[in-house]
């Protein structure tokens, strides 16, 4: 993997688009298909697109356009919620903040993070439980606060729709991942790529390549293309370009632990040819910070042991959090 932009186009073949409305069928059979049909994607490479699945385009519409008026503000506005002042890690990221990729530059991309609203004296907040706590919410973007919390809860329960899919893909009874859907940690990540450079640093990109920490992603990609995922079998990055109607999803680290990485959670990386700026809105659903992370029933072979110890979901995200951010 080189500092090469090419990319080959996607085609349904290489991730497949999956109609998940069977999963609210009351026929067994019809969860059961889309089961099937995750189950190949995921045990390929891990990214697949899903349709049908219920959110509201005029809800994503205003998600979107609370990203664009509050990412086209003055530099100093944006700074007064910067994310350095929340314990939580919650509000504002500016542009070259983030460095994914070992050796790169810094990422062409400025971000804005909210997660569930959590004051002082929540019982999680007091024990101090990792990246729980408050919001930091932009003076001066009107409808700001209630799309995006609208837009959290409507993706939070597709995130749990698709959870029980995962758990039939697995052969596992539909409701198995409940408990890890219990008072879940997730993030929606506002994201603003500016046009890549005509004469870019050496590997300068949006978003240097990098696998998920946590459990399940879904991205809202505006109509500019730039994500591209890394097609192992063909040593290659290919384009998962902006599918209408549709979510790219893709697994984290924490389920490739689970599948004693059966699952995939593959490399991926942006950078935005497309000569606009580009928006998108990844949601990241990690779960129930206490559920235990262990090696599924049906995920080893005979006399076959896991790779990974037990370790909670908190504790799995902190590890992946000390790894990424330590001192080089």
């Amino acid at each position: 993997m080189n500092a090469n932009f090419e990319a080959m186009r996607v085609s349904q073949g290489a991730l497949p688009i999956i109609d998940v409305s069977g999963l609210r069928s009351p026929d067994p059979e019809e969860r059961r298909a889309v089961g099937l049909a995750l189950r190949a994607a995921c045990t390929d490479k891990g990214f697949f697109y899903i349709r049908n699945h219920g959110v509201d385009p005029a809800l994503q519409a205003r998600v979107f356009d609370a990203a664009q008026r509050f990412f086209h503000q003055p530099q100093e506005q944006k700074k007064r919620v910067d994310m350095a002042l929340s314990p939580a890690n919650r509000g504002y990221e500016p542009l070259r903040g983030q460095t994914l990729e070992t050796g790169a530059p810094p990422d062409l991309k400025e971000s804005y993070y909210v997660g569930e609203e959590r004051g002082p004296d929540d019982p999680k907040v007091k024990a101090g439980k990792f990246n729980h706590g408050p919001n930091q919410w932009p003076d001066g973007v009107e409808d700001f606060r209630p799309a995006i919390e609208a837009y959290y809860r409507e993706m939070t329960a597709l995130s749990q729709l698709i959870m029980a899919g995962l758990a039939l893909s697995l052969e596992l009874d539909e409701h198995y991942f409940d408990d890890f859907c219990q008072q879940p940690q997730a993030i929606v990540r506002l994201l603003h790529y500016p046009p890549q450079p005509a004469n870019p640093a050496p590997n300068e990109k949006g978003c240097g390549a990098h696998t998920d920490f946590g459990g399940i992603t879904l991205l809202l990609q505006d109509e500019n293309p730039g994500l591209q995922v890394w097609n192992q079998a063909r040593g290659a990055w290919m384009h998962a370009d902006p599918v209408p109607g549709a979510y790219v999803v893709n697994l984290g680290d924490m389920i490739a632990r689970w599948t004693n990485d059966r699952y995939r959670s593959t490399l991926h990386r942006v950078v935005n040819i497309s000569g606009k700026e580009r928006y998108s809105i990844p949601f990241f659903y990690s779960g129930n910070p206490d559920h235990e992370v262990r090696c599924l029933p049906g995920c080893l072979a005979d006399g076959e042991q896991p790779k990974y110890p037990p370790v909670t979901v908190e504790q799995h995200i902190m590890e992946m959090y000390r790894r990424t951010y330590a001192p080089a």
